[in-house]
């Protein structure tokens, strides 16, 4: 009986969350095959034009191409212009509510009369260009580990440690100040932390956007590309990582950042230590059951799609399309002495990564032996930040980063 009214109450608590913001926009179905001219976007295109092809065949057909070939697709040239710039730290908000509006302005008010300080950002051009040029400028606040750790890494001390360093993506629509916390708790363990902006999120989004939802939305095309940008800045954090000295590099992510962070990893066997904050198996089953994209789900359905469907037209961004991937590329070896550690975090009541999906991530971790943790938040996905499960979420996240780190800093001892 009690169990009940919880999961009425929690159930309850979760609608009233995500539904609270206004401001989100049904924008009808776009098959975007501009944003992926370089991939046979044109091609496909050509074909919807002459009558050859329906736009969701074509769609398909491209997403076929990329499960084919997801190295190609996701292939990369390592940025030349790195830099950290030092700048006022500024919120973006997704949502329109007044208090949320009163603190950005608080915020603007105290960098106008000198009550902030600047703080470092990470900036470059992402490898993947969109018609959008802020979108084009990664951004990523850094918090550089504390200055005995520092010269640790650099060997004036005898007792040289590994330098490691986390890149943490926080859920879509965070604004600008999301996940910092989980950053500073980073330093506090000696490791230093990268918080990067997603595509089209915080410095990122285009003028016109009130939320960031060019990310994930009704024009397929530039959804899947937004996703293939996301894996790549990842990557190219990770490439300017290394030039820093940083041997042991781990990634964060939540929700859909959690995605991106997935497909990244199993891109990438440098990336040794991984935690997911929500996590899912396809791409398309979350964006027709979430209640988080209930206006997108509304813009496929209008134009007669099936959850089918969208699976497959986003199957090219799909976690589970990269398990194999993921598995391999976190298998002990010569460089790697152990297997790469994971953290899936999910919750019981989550109405935006629905529990099955994420019981599926940990089925097939399981069946390729990956070396996994799964911890279980009994709430919802957006009650996450509520008090008090999100102090128990930094719990679990912190707890077992600075546990995952320690253990790759023995292994380098032996």
């Amino acid at each position: 009986m009690l169990g009940k009214l919880y999961a009425k109450w929690m159930y309850a608590w979760e609608t009233a969350l995500t539904t609270r913001d206004e401001n989100r926009v049904e924008r009808p179905l776009e098959w975007g095959f501009e944003h992926l001219s370089d991939f046979g976007g044109d091609v496909a295109a050509g074909k919807v034009a002459r009558g050859e092809m329906t736009g969701l065949a074509a769609m398909l057909e491209l997403n076929q191409r990329i499960v084919a070939n997801p190295h190609a697709f996701l292939d990369y040239k390592t940025p030349t212009d790195f830099r950290i710039e030092q700048r006022f730290p500024e919120l973006y908000p997704t949502n329109v509510r007044p208090e949320t509006l009163e603190q950005e302005r608080e915020w603007k008010r105290q960098a106008e009369v000198g009550e902030l300080r600047k703080v470092p950002f990470l900036r470059f051009t992402s490898p993947v260009r969109t018609p959008y040029a802020e979108n084009d400028a990664v951004n990523a606040r850094w918090y550089e580990e504390p200055q005995g750790i520092r010269e640790q890494g650099l060997g004036i001390r005898k007792d040289k440690k590994p330098r490691q360093a986390m890149i943490v993506m926080p859920q879509w629509n965070a604004d600008a100040f999301s996940h910092n916390v989980l950053c500073e708790m980073f330093n506090r363990f000696g490791i230093a932390a990268l918080r990067l902006s997603k595509p089209y999120h915080d410095v990122r989004r285009p003028a016109e956007l009130e939320r960031s939802d060019y990310a994930v939305s009704a024009n397929v095309g530039r959804t899947i590309a937004a996703c293939r940008q996301a894996v790549t800045d990842i990557r190219s954090c990770v490439d300017w990582l290394e030039e820093q000295g940083y041997e042991q590099i781990g990634v964060l992510g939540t929700s859909l950042g959690s995605a991106y962070a997935f497909i990244a990893a199993a891109m990438d066997p440098r990336i040794r230590v991984c935690a997911f904050n929500h996590a899912s198996t396809q791409f398309g089953d979350v964006v027709w059951t979430g209640q988080s994209t209930r206006h997108v789900k509304s813009a496929f359905e209008h134009a007669g799609l099936t959850q089918d469907e969208v699976r497959e037209i986003f199957s090219g961004v799909s976690p589970m399309t990269y398990m194999e991937d993921f598995g391999k590329t976190g298998e002990a070896q010569p460089a790697y002495r152990l297997k790469r550690r994971v953290l899936v975090v999910h919750a019981t009541y989550d109405l935006t990564f629905i529990r099955k999906y994420s019981l599926q991530v940990l089925e097939n971790f399981r069946a390729r032996g990956v070396d996994f943790v799964s911890k279980v938040l009994p709430c919802g996905h957006y009650t996450t930040g509520e008090w008090p499960y999100k102090y128990l979420d930094g719990w679990f996240l912190g707890s077992f980063v600075w546990g995952a780190f320690k253990r790759l800093r023995e292994a380098e001892k032996k």
